[in-house]
């Protein structure tokens, strides 16, 4: 313990990273198990339940923060499409290979940017505008069409990752106003709420195998989060963010171990494409803020 204390902060930043990505990989990976036989409300209905657990001490102790919020709208605008995030993400990873879902997902990068042009009226220069329309040709190699036509569950990563940018920029606004204990809080217990109808609706008895399943996703799901805020709180986001794609050789080497799937080459091509031009975009906005510590104009990001 006194040999992590010793490192810097962006190096235990880039630990607890590395923790969060595998963990979160796990997660999807377990979803990507029970979703062979579980209808994929039951295990998002399931997820949520498992997580509220493991947050109910933190929860209880911050009660007055949780049931308070000044936009309620807005909560259940996030909720709403938080939900299409999970379904579309979920939905893909249960159909298609591991790798290859995840990298689509990378796209929620880019939808951030072209959402917070949109909705917060933020300024993005021409190289940013670059790196976003590079990314996006990442994206249509990886769902570039076979002679059956679209991958459809590859429009599922692709739509997931859509709502989850949009979850991102509503986040940015509800920071605000909001607590974190509100925000996540409203996103656990909505999520679980909508779910609940259509999960007991559709329900499938899980074997004892897959509630263990169950279980650990939820788990899991907690683990990983705590390890990405505790990442955050110690390390530099700029540096952080360029090394989110380790989730990337996670699901390989876990679809491999589980499901003996490989990415297609188009895979790999995309997704380095997608890499290259997000790494751009966190080294560019880095020389920006080091610009504007020097100069009084922001040149184009």
């Amino acid at each position: 313990m006194q040999k992590f204390d010793a490192l810097s902060d962006n190096l235990k930043g880039a630990a607890f990273l590395m923790v969060a990505a595998f963990l979160l990989t796990l997660s999807v990976a377990l979803i990507k198990q029970t979703g062979s036989r579980l209808p994929v409300a039951q295990i998002l209905f399931c997820r949520q339940m498992g997580m509220l657990l493991c947050l109910s001490p933190a929860l209880v102790k911050s009660a007055p923060d949780v049931v308070g919020t000044k936009r309620p709208g807005l909560q259940l605008v996030r909720i709403f499409f938080a939900l299409i995030a999970l379904f579309g993400g979920y939905t893909a990873v249960i159909h298609m290979p591991l790798a290859d879902a995840m990298a689509i997902g990378f796209a929620k990068s880019f939808f951030v940017t072209v959402f917070a042009v949109l909705l917060l009226g933020e300024k993005v220069g021409r190289y940013r505008w670059g790196a976003v329309a590079l990314g996006f040709v990442g994206v249509a190699i990886m769902l570039k069409p076979d002679v059956d036509g679209f991958n459809i569950y590859g429009l599922y990563a692709l739509f997931g990752a859509a709502a989850a940018g949009i979850v991102m920029v509503i986040i940015r606004i509800l920071t605000r106003t909001e607590t974190s204990q509100s925000i996540l809080a409203f996103q656990a217990f909505g999520v679980g709420a909508v779910m609940l109808i259509p999960a007991l609706t559709i329900w499938v008895a899980p074997t004892p195998k897959e509630w263990i399943l169950l279980l650990l996703i939820g788990v899991v799901s907690y683990f990983a989060q705590a390890s990405n805020i505790y990442a955050y709180k110690h390390g530099e986001a700029s540096m952080l963010a360029s090394l989110e794609y380790v989730r990337l050789l996670y699901a390989t080497l876990l679809g491999y171990l589980f499901f003996q799937q490989l990415p297609q080459m188009t895979t790999w091509i995309g997704a380095a494409i997608i890499v290259a031009a997000a790494v751009f975009t966190v080294y560019r906005e880095s020389q920006v803020k080091q610009t504007i510590t020097r100069a009084p104009t922001r040149p184009e990001l």
